[in-house]
């Protein structure tokens, strides 16, 4: 493999711990090659029970379907449901917890709430103004297709994917993420990293309809992203701003992160399962060898308790939040890496360290349990523009019920 390098190489002993985020992590560099000995120790039925049970709580309360639960903040123990056009990507996380729930379940209640606040947003599928047509349709309709088979959705989902790839520009060999004018201090081309993960909408749509061009275009972006996103120790810019005329790097940057050359830990978690995403989609093996280095460069940074800080730059430093959502976003992606491996010390490796990070979302350090209506305490939405700072976030609530789903997969067949 061309990428291997890395992962196979002198490893140093290292568990995660609990309970040390107030100090300052000394090891937080050192943990490159780390081992990751923990086993799973919570119990997944139970905590996808405390999952419904949470959810019970905040569909008795958000019974307006025009508006759609993002963030709770600290303090505060219900959602907020912002209407900001700004933060509509996350329109879709909700209504896709609730479609996991019912998958989870199989109760035709969960089924009703989750029809009841993916219907409204069948609008959003002419939406050609950002990326996160993926984000806002794949999540809501493409759940509830997936368990239902109504064509209906299907037709949403086509439309949705449409509206994704009209921004794609040929010549600079991405899909464009955001527009100039609501992000004005760039002026051309711009690509983010989450954009690697609206690209299983057109994947999917491939599939679906047998027309290669989503997926032509879904694996030029990949590969462009794969070409220009990264420094040489495979962490992630979070914005690469290309010349639309001529596909020529203008800059990279950071909007989110802590600095242009810093690691956002978000970012880097978008790329993991990303990149993993990709892999099984396409089978290419260049995808998943540079999974596995973007995997390795997202361990490297974490703390004892494996709960990235919102940027890696900023390890060990105890004025600064954690990001589970990061963590959530990764551990998913990790057991799906873990999954598709055949290498059985690396298909060992990824799953204990996404148990290690389960372990420590589901404990009393990270749980919601008795505080508010999430899953997750401690996300870190956009601190830079002093936006979400330490709350709860709806997207950690939906990979974190993910990942759990995953894993109960996993263990189902082991």
């Amino acid at each position: 493999m061309r990428f291997i390098s890395i992962v196979i190489c002198a490893f140093t002993l290292f568990s995660c711990q609990f309970g040390k985020e107030n100090q300052v992590d000394t090891q937080s560099t050192q943990n490159a090659n780390q081992i990751f000995q923990e086993e799973l120790k919570i119990n997944l039925e139970k905590e996808m029970e405390y999952c419904e049970e949470q959810l019970k709580k905040s569909v008795a309360l958000n019974i307006d379907y025009t508006t759609h639960p993002r963030l709770i903040e600290k303090g505060e123990q219900h959602w907020k449901m912002p209407k900001n056009d700004v933060l509509l990507w996350t329109v879709g996380f909700y209504p896709g917890i609730l479609w996991q729930m019912y998958d989870v379940t199989k109760n035709e209640y969960w089924k009703q709430e989750a029809l009841k606040r993916t219907l409204p947003l069948e609008p959003y599928k002419f939406n050609k103004e950002h990326h996160d047509v993926g984000f806002m349709m794949y999540c809501s309709y493409g759940q509830a297709y997936r368990l239902t088979g109504n064509k209906d959705y299907r037709d949403v989902l086509i439309e949705s994917a449409n509206s994704l790839i009209s921004r794609f520009n040929p010549k600079v060999g991405t899909i464009k993420s955001w527009s100039n004018e609501l992000h004005p201090q760039w002026k051309q081309h711009i690509t983010i990293i989450d954009n690697m993960l609206n690209l299983e909408l057109l994947f999917w749509a491939s599939k679906e309809t047998g027309d290669a061009k989503y997926r032509d275009i879904a694996v030029k972006h990949a590969e462009t992203t794969m070409q220009h996103h990264f420094r040489d120790d495979f962490s992630s810019y979070h914005v690469v701003e290309y010349d639309e005329n001529t596909g020529k790097i203008r800059n990279k940057n950071t909007s989110q992160g802590f600095a242009d050359e810093s690691v956002w830990a978000r970012g880097q978690a978008w790329a993991l399962y990303g990149y993993a995403m990709v892999y099984r989609e396409t089978k290419n093996e260049q995808f998943l060898n540079f999974a596995i280095n973007v995997a390795e460069r997202f361990l490297a940074g974490l703390p004892q308790d494996c709960i990235p800080y919102w940027d890696f730059e900023l390890t060990g430093k105890k004025e600064e939040p954690r990001d589970a959502s990061a963590a959530a976003i990764a551990a998913s992606g990790l057991f799906e890496l873990s999954d598709l491996l055949k290498d059985s010390k690396l298909k060992k490796r990824y799953c204990a360290a996404a148990d290690a990070i389960i372990n420590s979302l589901a404990s009393p350090a990270y749980s919601a349990r008795g505080v508010n209506d999430a899953f997750l305490l401690h996300s870190t939405g956009a601190k830079p523009q002093g936006n979400e700072i330490d709350v709860a976030l709806v997207y950690a609530d939906y990979y974190y019920l993910e990942a759990l789903r995953r894993r109960k997969t996993m263990e189902s067949s082991m």
